[in-house]
């Protein structure tokens, strides 16, 4: 199965852990594969650099570098192409322009303006949950 996750989810998944975790478990066990883009990874570096991560993650010892690293590690990069405006909000185009690229099964997103458009051409567009669900059966 080859997924895209959308920023979001990868910052659940770095930070917190749960469901968005156990979806990196499935790529590190080789059970999916995750593409990304070096529009979402500027993207993700940005989020994870927010002031309201700074203390948490400094708690830990943990910066965004080594949180950017270890994502680089499981995710393929890939070049998407321009596409037409398809996502409310003009900045969730990168999403679906890194799926297609990827050729990717699943978006795993928890933002609203994505999963309406489940599916987008043969993309499902999901939860983390109900990513999940839906590779474990």
């Amino acid at each position: 199965m080859r997924l895209v996750l959308d920023t979001n989810i990868v910052v659940s998944a770095l930070i917190w852990g749960g469901v968005p975790r156990r979806l990196l478990d499935q790529s590190r066990d080789k059970k999916v594969s995750l593409f990304t883009s070096s529009g979402l990874l500027d993207e993700l570096a940005n989020v994870l650099a927010r002031k309201k991560f700074t203390q948490m993650l400094a708690s830990q010892n943990i910066t965004p570098a080594f949180l950017m690293q270890r994502y680089g590690m499981l995710a393929t990069l890939v070049k998407p192409h321009p596409i037409e405006r398809t996502v409310r909000d003009v900045k969730d185009d990168i999403v679906i322009a890194t799926a297609l690229a990827a050729q990717a099964n699943i978006i795993v997103t928890g933002d609203n303006d994505l999963l309406v458009l489940h599916p987008y051409k043969d993309i499902q567009i999901l939860s983390a949950a109900d990513a999940l669900y839906r590779l474990n059966g």
